[in-house]
C-alpha cells in the first residue's frame, strides 16, 4: 500500500488546511524532519471540527448497535490492512521496534474495536431497567418507569505519546466513544503525526464503507488547540492520557466551563511492587530478572512501569537487591520516543540523584543520546516526606527500591500513598496469610491489584481496570482499557408512562434485541407483560 501524507485536518469527512503554522514529524532515532509539514488547526477549524461532530451526533446516535458494531469491525479491518510499510513509518516516528511491539500493538488496536463490537451486539451496555406500572398499589399507584443509556454527545480525545496505535487515533478512548454512539474530535499527538494521519485515513475509509455520517470522526493537529477544544460548548466529555500537569489543566478547564463536563484523564502512577519475604526466599533471583525486564521494557515508557519497590529489611531482601542490581547492570541504553521524553527522563533521574538519602546502585551503560536504565535505593524516611519525592513519576527505565524497617511501616506508607493504576504483591501463600489488612488498604489505593505478576502488559478484556484514584486518573470510577470504558461516555435516560411504540428498542415490551434486562427487580431476557 502506498501512502500520500497531506498534513491537513480532518473535518466533517473533508480535509482542511487553512492555517499557516507548520509542524513536522521527527525521526526519533536520527532527529531528521519528515518532509511533509502538518498544518496546525486554526480557531475556525477547531470550531468547525466540533460543529461537524455536533451535526453528526443525532444521526450517529440513532444508528443501531448492530450498525455501529459493523462500523467498528470495518475500522479494525482497515487497521489490519496497514502493512509493513505502515509499520516502518511508525518505527521512524517512535523508535519502537517493529516486532513484536508495533505489530502486536496494531493487533491490539484492531482487537479493541472488535471487542467493542461484541459489546454492542451483547447489549448489556444499555443497562436496561424496567419497572412496570402498578396501578393498584396503595397508597399511591406506581407509574411505568424505564431506563437505558445513551451516548453523551461529541467527545474530545487526546492522543498519548507512548502508544502510537493502541492509545492514539483509533485507541481505546476512540473505540469506546464510537461504541457509545458519540462522534469524536481527536487531537493528534505531535510525536507521531504521520502515524496519526495514516490511521485517520483508515477510519475515514470505514466511515464511507459503512455509511456513517460525515463528522462521526474528526482530527485536528496542533500543540495549542487542546484548550479551545475542551472549552467548546459542543464537546460533552474528554478522554486524555498523558502527564499529571496536562491532565489536571484539562480538568480545570472543563470544570470552569459554563456547562462543566467530565474529563477522564489517565495521568501519573508509580505502580508500587511489594516484595514479601517467602517469595524472595523461593523466587528471589527470578523475580529480580523479570522485574528488571518490566522496568526497562519499552524503554520504561509505559504508564504501568513499576517505579517503586518495597520490602521489609531481611537477608533475603539484601540478596535480592544485589540480584536486581546485577540485572540492571546487564540492561542497555535505548532510544526514547522523542528528544523531549529523553530530556524529561534525564531531569527525573537528576532529581532523584540529588535527593539526600537516595543513591544510584546500578545503571545500564552510559549514553548522551539514549535513556540509561537506573536503579536507585532510597531511605525509608523519604516515603513519609511531605513532598513525597519518591511518588513523583519518572517516565523511563528507572525504579527505586526501599528497605522498610517493619510491616507496620509498610502499612503506614500504603495507607498514605497516592492513588495508583496498579499495586503488586510478590508473595507466596504464606505471605498472604495475615496480610488481609494490607490488601484491603491497596484496594483503596489502586485500580488493579496483581499477585506474582508485573504491571506492564495490560490485557484488553471485559474485567480489566486501567484506572485508579487521583492522581492515577481524574475519575477512579472508570477505565481506559477494557469494555467498561464505554460507561464513561454514556448517561442514563428515564421514560415514564411512554407507550410501547414510542420507546427505544431496548425498553420495548417485546425485547426485539433479546437483551438481558432488569424487569421489576429480576434479570430476564423475556418480554414484558
Amino acid at each position: 500500500m502506498s501512502f500520500k501524507i497531506l498534513g491537513h485536518n480532518y473535518i466533517g469527512g473533508q480535509r482542511s488546511g487553512e492555517g499557516s503554522e507548520q509542524l513536522h514529524s521527527v525521526d526519533a532515532a536520527t532527529g531528521a524532519l519528515f518532509e511533509t509539514p502538518f498544518l496546525t488547526a486554526t480557531e475556525k477549524e477547531v470550531a468547525a471540527a466540533v460543529h461537524a461532530a455536533e451535526k453528526a451526533y443525532p444521526a450517529y446516535r440513532a444508528t443501531t448497535s448492530e450498525q455501529r458494531a459493523a462500523f467498528l469491525e470495518a475500522i479494525a479491518d482497515e487497521i489490519d490492512a496497514l502493512g509493513d510499510d505502515f509499520i516502518a513509518q511508525v518505527v521512524r516516528e517512535t523508535a519502537l521496534p517493529a516486532a513484536p511491539r508495533l505489530t502486536g500493538e496494531r493487533g491490539r488496536t484492531s482487537g479493541q474495536m472488535r471487542l467493542f463490537a461484541k459489546v454492542l451486539r451483547r447489549g448489556d451496555f444499555y443497562g436496561a431497567r424496567i419497572d412496570t406500572a402498578l396501578p393498584e398499589r396503595k397508597p399511591l399507584p406506581r407509574p411505568d418507569v424505564r431506563q437505558y443509556k445513551i451516548g453523551v454527545g461529541p467527545v474530545a480525545v487526546f492522543g498519548a505519546s507512548n502508544f502510537p496505535l493502541a492509545f492514539s487515533v483509533a485507541g481505546g478512548d476512540t473505540a469506546a466513544a464510537l461504541a457509545a454512539g458519540c462522534p469524536v474530535v481527536f487531537k493528534a499527538h505531535t510525536g507521531h503525526m504521520v502515524t496519526s494521519e495514516l490511521v485517520a485515513d483508515a477510519i475515514e475509509r470505514a466511515v464511507k464503507k459503512t455509511g456513517m455520517p460525515a463528522g462521526t470522526f474528526n482530527m485536528i493537529y496542533g500543540d495549542r488547540v487542546g484548550a479551545q477544544l475542551v472549552k467548546s460548548a459542543g464537546i460533552q466529555a474528554v478522554g486524555f492520557t498523558g502527564s499529571l500537569r496536562g491532565g489536571r489543566a484539562l480538568c480545570d478547564m472543563a470544570a470552569a466551563r459554563p456547562q462543566p463536563i467530565p474529563v477522564f484523564a489517565e495521568m501519573s502512577s508509580i505502580n508500587p511492587i511489594i516484595l514479601m519475604p517467602e517469595a524472595l526466599k523461593v523466587r528471589g533471583e527470578s523475580i529480580a530478572k523479570d522485574l528488571a525486564g518490566s522496568v526497562t521494557v519499552g524503554v520504561g515508557q509505559l504508564c504501568t512501569s513499576p517505579g517503586l519497590l518495597m520490602g521489609v529489611k531481611s537477608p533475603e531482601l539484601s540478596a535480592f537487591i544485589e540480584q536486581l542490581s546485577a540485572a540492571f547492570g546487564g540492561a542497555n541504553p535505548a532510544t526514547m520516543l522523542n528528544s523531549g521524553g529523553l530530556s524529561h527522563y534525564n531531569s527525573g533521574v537528576a532529581r532523584l540523584t540529588q535527593l539526600p538519602g537516595v543513591k544510584v546502585i546500578s545503571t545500564g551503560g552510559s549514553s548522551y543520546t539514549q535513556a540509561v536504565p537506573h536503579l536507585f535505593q532510597a531511605d525509608a524516611s523519604l516515603l513519609f516526606s511531605k513532598e513525597a519525592p519518591l511518588e513523583e513519576e519518572v517516565f523511563g527505565p528507572s525504579t527505586v527500591i526501599v528497605e522498610l524497617e517493619s510491616r507496620e511501616q509498610l502499612l503506614d506508607f500504603a495507607a498514605n500513598m497516592h492513588g495508583q493504576l496498579t499495586a503488586t504483591l510478590q508473595a507466596e501463600i504464606g505471605d498472604l496469610q495475615g496480610n488481609e489488612d494490607l490488601i484491603a488498604i491497596l484496594e483503596q489505593k489502586a485500580g488493579r491489584l496483581l499477585l506474582n505478576g508485573y504491571p506492564t502488559g495490560v490485557e484488553v478484556c471485559d474485567a480489566m481496570v486501567h484506572g485508579g484514584p487521583y492522581p492515577a486518573t481524574s475519575d477512579a470510577r472508570g477505565t481506559s482499557v477494557g469494555t467498561l470504558a464505554i460507561e464513561r461516555f454514556l448517561r442514563p435516560v428515564c421514560y415514564q408512562n411512554y407507550p410501547d411504540s414510542m420507546l427505544p428498542a431496548p425498553l420495548k415490551n417485546a425485547n426485539p434485541l433479546g437483551l438481558l434486562r432488569l424487569v421489576d427487580g429480576e434479570q430476564t431476557r423475556a418480554t414484558v407483560g
